[in-house]
């Protein structure tokens, strides 16, 4: 197992494989997503746009098994604008980070850390004062719920992520079980730097 941070040309040669693994992982719980490859081409051309975005590839010799995007949330503002209307943050200073899927026989090896902080690690580099993500939001009593699901909220507040209140997204997308696309939330998850933090302290 290796893990790799890929920029530019090598990022976007990597996008086809990036997409079979997200219809792969997410179509378990809680996403239960019925995808597409055009879809996902279509949804990863952001990540091909950006000059400032960021691939985490994690890989089991060549092969891709986990993979973990990011760029700013500026390149998303169409889709995200709206939830950060009246948060008292600029889309400009925050980088979010989008996607991370690991195949479940990879799990356990601390790649999901390495995704956070390399992905943490390149928004420092470009300057970026918040890194955020979204998770999605499933009613608890959910009939597809599997027993035995541990929401992943623990390790998030362990990297010093907190949700930001009122920050919800909406998206839309099949469902394995449905057969039409439904809006779901998607509740925005956010983590200052330091030097942020610092600057917040003195300039309230």
């Amino acid at each position: 197992m290796r893990v790799e941070v890929l920029t530019g040309d090598a990022l976007a040669a990597a996008l086809d494989d990036v997409a079979r693994l997200r219809i792969a992982v997410f179509r378990s719980w809680p996403y239960l997503y019925d995808g597409d490859l055009d879809y996902e081409r279509s949804y990863l051309q952001t990540y091909r746009d950006s000059d400032r975005a960021v691939l985490v590839a994690a890989f089991d010799d060549d092969r891709l098994v986990g993979a973990s995007t990011g760029a700013p949330m500026s390149d998303h503002a169409q889709d995200f604008a709206a939830a950060f209307d009246g948060s008292g943050l600029a889309l400009s200073d925050i980088f979010y980070c989008a996607e991370s899927v690991l195949l479940r026989e990879c799990r356990g090896q601390g790649i999901g850390h390495r995704f956070f902080d390399l992905r943490e690690e390149h928004a420092r580099r470009l300057g970026f004062a918040v890194t955020a993500f979204c998770s999605v939001m499933r009613p608890a009593d959910h009939p597809l719920r599997p027993a035995d699901y541990a929401p992943l909220d623990a390790f998030w507040r362990k990297r010093g992520y907190a949700p930001l209140d009122g920050v919800v997204a909406q998206f839309r997308w099949k469902d394995t079980d449905q057969d039409v696309e439904t809006a779901k939330p998607l509740q925005f998850w956010v983590k200052r730097t330091e030097q942020d933090k610092a600057a917040r302290q003195t300039h309230p």
